[in-house]
């Protein structure tokens, strides 16, 4: 529980801080078709900074559900493949990055499906 709950503060700084970088540091540096990629990919890791710290939260009231567990760290390895490989793709413009992203969203849906089946069985 505890871990994730770091792991969405520190998610959420980072999305703030990444967020402000691409809207002042970025701007005129690199194209406007990656500037709306770098916002994407932060739009993307708060959104799922919000779910690993409703997941630990979850956690605090379910403590044995292994499903919310492994839906968390679906969620996090999804900020790092997602948003990850689409900042990178953004400032690098190499394809092979932005080949990675959908293999953060099928993470991203995995955990969205079994922490909507941990809640099922335990509310």
């Amino acid at each position: 529980m505890k871990l994730f709950l770091i792991l969405g503060i520190i998610n959420g700084f980072l999305a703030v801080a990444l967020g402000a970088f691409g809207a002042h540091g970025l701007e005129g540096r690199i194209s406007e078709k990656a500037i709306a990629t770098w916002e994407k990919a932060v739009t993307y890791q708060m959104f799922h900074t919000m779910a690993l710290l409703i997941t630990g939260m979850l956690l605090s009231r379910f403590q044995s559900d292994g499903l919310l567990t492994i839906g968390g760290w679906m969620f996090f390895a999804g900020i790092i493949l997602f948003s990850g490989s689409l900042y990178t793709y953004a400032l690098t413009s190499i394809k092979t990055f932005a080949m990675i992203t959908p293999i953060g969203g099928v993470a991203f849906l995995i955990g969205w499906v079994l922490v909507g089946i941990a809640v099922m069985k335990n509310v």
